[in-house]
């Protein structure tokens, strides 16, 4: 049964959003959506399912054909991934009971779905499948929050729900807590949280603060994890404590189960918040940073997530690059200069937050002050002290930019002119990758990583795009690959920078983060312990709980063993 044609859905309720989105796929590479079948799955027997599948949901809710066209990768590039990832077809459903059904007609057809929140895992798929002729299993509409406790600092939320939604939602209210938000507003906390995706408060690494998911599985059955798997728990929001095995890791980036609801833990909102600022600049001088920071984040001065940023990167949020600078090759040194006076700024900038007691976070700086005076002198230390007013909190919207902001959890969409730095002009199309290795927070290796990470930028022409987030004994280190996608030219070259990139990052035993769907092959074979013991194990699990393979095929570098045994899966590996 086909789709109504021209079929068209509002996905956010914020103008802004939904703007943001119709822009991004607005002027795509390749318009046509190719019919593609599911591996292994006739013409009759996948024309049988989406019959039933719009039975279940209704024809409004399953997409098919040329309405696929928010289903593809907004960023593909043609050249690096000639085996283009389409979907077969996109379901809508706005309930468990339909996730259920969904999964019921897919396990009866053996047809793969890949499951996503709100599709914004952008610079690493979209909301493409890494199977093509998938369907797509499209969570947006189920966006309810369920519930904020405003005494113990946590929500519950469905897939669909957005960091804009879940702000929005307490700041109606007026509860005193603050949610963490990511670099954009309009991805989904669920889906955000799942991947192991950050955010800049105290609750910030996302999903270090679960507290409870409920998981529908391949079969249809429901799980619940940790003090959530009570029907009578007051404590299933409280903590990820469980009793025997934790469950929660099995679904960070997994195709074992479907996430339906999460509990997580916000900031409850502090008196006062400290926005402080710390600049260098030399290239060089990211050993210190490094070293200095990274000792205060081990010892406690620096509680929570230290963000580092280059010159470049924070450029290509003011202007293009043309504007910056419009000779042949990378921007060279003496241009760099400039622009650091122009932007007041240093070649690295360190931000972070202090957050809590006024008097407490002023003894915090004062000692902060003093580590840095001692070791980095040539440095610059800045801050801005913002408090509620008779030691009452601190509203976060009293918090200017650029200041506050995902700073203070207010979500926005800040970032996205940085995907259009390489436009030579109007008619350009911004798009991303990133190559993003965990790296040790260590001077000497971070130094190092940044030289060999900015000469393989150069040799293509391009400039070193990198911001990192420092942890306590590590970084998640975001090598940026920003380019217009209607240029030919920058569109190999951002591939090839990737390659050389990923070469350089496992010579140094580096892993990603994050997978990009067509690099996930790549980034799961270099765990490589026992003849990769680890993908094994998940694999085992994997195929006990979903036998038929149908939840989201080759995710994270994971393959049902159907998909092994008929050659479907990734043949580059060295798997048994």
């Amino acid at each position: 049964m086909a789709a109504v044609q021209s079929q068209k859905i509002r996905r956010y309720a914020d103008d802004l959003y939904q703007d943001a989105h119709d822009d991004m796929f607005s002027k795509p590479l390749i318009e046509t959506i190719e019919k593609v079948l599911p591996p292994g799955v006739s013409q009759e027997d996948f024309d049988k399912a989406i019959a039933e599948l719009t039975g279940l949901l209704g024809q409004s809710a399953v997409f098919t054909g040329s309405n696929l066209k928010e289903y593809v990768d907004p960023y593909e590039v043609p050249e690096a991934d000639p085996d283009r990832k389409v979907p077969g077809a996109a379901v809508c459903p706005s309930s468990v009971e339909e996730v259920q059904g969904v999964l019921q007609i897919s396990n009866k057809y053996k047809i793969p779905v890949w499951t996503i929140s709100r599709g914004k895992n952008l610079g690493y798929g979209g909301p493409a499948p890494c199977v093509s002729g998938s369907v797509v299993l499209d969570l947006h509409r189920m966006n309810k929050i369920i519930e904020v406790n405003e005494k113990f600092a946590y929500a519950v939320v469905e897939p669909g729900v957005t960091f804009g939604d879940l702000y929005a939602y307490i700041a109606e209210r007026k509860l005193k807590v603050w949610p963490s938000t990511a670099s954009l507003g309009w991805g989904s906390v669920v889906g955000n949280t799942l991947d192991r995706g950050m955010g800049f408060i105290p609750t910030g690494v996302h999903h270090e603060h679960i507290s409870g998911l409920e998981v529908v599985l391949a079969d249809g059955d429901i799980l619940r994890t940790g003090q959530f798997a009570m029907t009578t728990s007051p404590t299933a929001h409280l903590t990820n404590h469980s009793f025997g095995p934790s469950l929660d890791g099995l679904f960070l980036q997994s195709n074992l189960g479907i996430v339906t609801k999460m509990g997580i833990h916000l900031t409850p909102q502090p008196q006062a918040y400290m926005a402080c600022s710390f600049d260098m600049p030399e290239l060089d001088d990211i050993e210190a940073i490094v070293d200095t920071f990274g000792e205060m984040r081990r010892n406690g001065t620096l509680p929570h997530i230290v963000y580092v940023f280059s010159i470049v990167e924070w450029s290509s949020l003011a202007k293009t690059r043309k504007e910056w600078y419009d000779g042949e090759g990378p921007i060279p040194d003496w241009r760099l200069k400039e622009m650091q006076k122009e932007l007041d700024t240093g070649f690295w900038t360190v931000k972070f937050g202090l957050y809590g007691a006024k008097d407490i976070l002023l003894a915090n700086y004062n000692e902060i002050e003093k580590v840095v005076s001692d070791r980095m002198p040539k440095g610059r230390l800045r801050n801005v002290l913002f408090a509620g007013e008779d030691r009452k909190l601190l509203e976060a919207t009293s918090v200017p930019q650029p200041y506050g902001g995902m700073f203070v959890g207010v979500p926005s969409m800040f970032s996205i002119p940085m995907t259009k730095f390489y436009n030579k002009d109007e008619t350009g199309v911004g798009a991303h990758g990133a190559y993003s290795p965990l790296v040790p927070l260590d001077g000497k290796t971070v130094l190092s990583w940044v030289k060999a990470a900015k000469s393989v930028y150069e040799v293509h022409g391009f400039d070193l795009l990198c911001d990192f987030f420092m942890h306590e004994r590590h970084c998640v280190f975001v090598c940026m690959l920003c380019f217009d996608k209607t240029n030919p030219e920058q569109r190999v070259g951002s591939d090839q920078i990737f390659q050389g990139l990923f070469k350089e990052g496992t010579a140094r035993g580096f892993s990603k983060y994050r997978g990009h769907i067509r690099d996930m092959d790549m980034v799961a074979n270099l765990y490589d312990f026992n003849n990769h013991a680890y993908r094994r194990f998940v694999e085992t699990i994997k195929n006990s709980i979903d036998p038929n393979g149908i939840l989201s095929p080759g995710k994270m570098g994971l393959w049902p063993r159907r998909y092994r045994d008929n050659g479907w899966a990734f043949k580059g590996d060295t798997h048994d």
